[in-house]
C-alpha cells in the first residue's frame, strides 16, 4: 500500500489542489493530453510490452469480461433500479487503468506483469471510446441504427488507443523500433505522471463544487466497480491456463476506479454527469485502500513478495 500511495499520492494530491483552485487550467492541460499525450504514451506502452497474440489476447479478454458484466447490470433485476443511469453502468466495469491502474501493477507487482496490464488497458480503452458514447445513446429509435453503426466507427477511428495502436504498428514495421521503443518509454511514463495530475485536478475540481443532491445512491456501482467486477475477473481467469501474475495483473487492473473517461462521454453526450463524478471521486478515493488490498488477497496467485 506504500509503494501504491508513493507512486500515485504526490501526482494526484498536487493536481487536486491545483484543480480546486485553478479549475480553469484543466482544459488547457486535458486537451493536448488526450489528443495527443494519450496515443504516444500508449504506443510507447505496447512497443515496451511487446505487441504480439499475449498481449493482444489480453486486451480480448479485458473486453470480453467487460461486455458480460455490462451485459450482467441489465439483466440483474437488483440493480436495475440502482443502475438505471447508462453512465453508471459503465462506471462500474469501465476503470481508470492507464492512469490508475497500470502506476499500480508498476508499484504492487513484478515487472512481467506489466505487458498484461498493457494489454488490459488497451482492450478496455478500445472498448470505452467507441463503444461508450453509443452506450449512453442507445435508447435511440431503431431507424437511426446506421448512422449509429458510422458513430461507432467514427468514434474508434478517432479513439486515443486506436491511434497508439497504428503508432505502434508503423514502428514495428521500421528497422529502428528497437530504438523508438526505448525513446519512448521515459516520455510514455512522463505522460502517465502527467495525467495522474490532471485526474487530481479533476477530482479537486468535482470535490470543490456544491454537488447538486443525486437522484440514486452511488453504494450499488461502487460495490460492483471495486469488489464485483474485479471478482468476475478473478473467477474468469482461474478458469483460463494463465501464469499467476498475469491473474494478479488482470485482476488489479479490474479493480480500478471508475475511468475519467465515462465522465467525458457523458459531459460529450449532453447527460446529467453530476453521479459518474461522483463516482469517479468516490472510487478514486477507495480504491487507494482497496487495491492495495486485493493485491494482498492475489499474492498467493504469483508469489509476489511483501509491499
Amino acid at each position: 500500500m506504500l509503494n501504491l500511495l508513493w507512486e500515485m499520492g504526490p501526482c494526484l494530491i498536487v493536481g487536486a489542489l491545483i484543480g480546486r483552485w485553478r479549475p480553469q487550467w484543466i482544459a488547457p492541460l486535458a486537451t493536448p493530453l488526450v489528443r495527443f499525450g494519450v496515443p504516444v504514451s500508449l504506443m510507447g506502452l505496447l512497443l515496451h510490452g511487446g505487441l504480439n497474440g499475449s498481449l493482444l489476447g489480453m486486451a480480448m479478454l479485458a473486453v470480453t469480461v467487460i461486455a458480460v458484466m455490462l451485459t450482467l447490470l441489465r439483466l440483474a433485476t437488483p440493480f436495475a433500479a440502482a443502475l438505471s443511469h447508462p453512465d453508471l453502468q459503465l462506471g462500474s466495469c469501465i476503470g481508470n487503468t492507464a492512469y490508475f491502474g497500470v502506476p499500480a501493477a508498476l508499484a504492487l507487482l513484478p515487472a512481467e506483469a506489466l505487458p498484461v496490464s498493457i494489454g488490459y488497458d488497451f482492450g478496455a480503452t478500445l472498448l470505452a471510446w467507441g463503444l461508450g458514447p453509443l452506450w449512453l445513446t442507445r435508447k435511440q429509435a431503431s431507424n437511426e441504427q446506421d448512422r449509429r453503426w458510422q458513430r461507432l466507427i467514427g468514434h474508434l477511428s478517432a479513439s486515443p488507443a486506436t491511434r497508439g495502436l497504428l503508432g505502434a504498428l508503423i514502428v514495428m514495421a521500421t528497422p529502428w523500433h528497437q530504438a523508438i521503443s526505448e525513446a519512448l518509454w521515459l516520455p510514455s511514463r512522463a505522460v502517465i505522471v502527467l495525467a495522474l495530475a490532471v485526474v487530481g485536478m479533476r477530482l479537486g475540481s468535482i470535490a470543490s463544487r456544491n454537488a447538486p443532491r443525486l437522484d440514486v445512491s452511488l453504494t450499488t456501482p461502487l460495490i460492483c466497480k471495486l469488489l464485483l467486477f474485479p471478482a468476475l475477473m478473478l473467477m474468469v481467469s482461474l478458469a483460463l491456463p494463465l501464469p499467476g501474475v498475469a491473474r494478479q495483473a488482470l485482476v488489479l487492473q479490474a479493480a480500478a476506479p471508475t475511468a475519467i473517461s465515462v465522465l467525458l462521454m457523458a459531459e460529450s453526450e449532453q447527460l446529467n454527469a453530476a453521479a459518474s463524478a461522483q463516482l469517479i471521486l468516490r472510487s478514486t478515493l477507495l480504491a487507494l485502500i482497496s487495491v492495495p488490498l486485493w493485491s494482498l488477497l492475489l499474492r498467493p496467485l504469483g508469489g509476489t513478495p511483501g509491499m
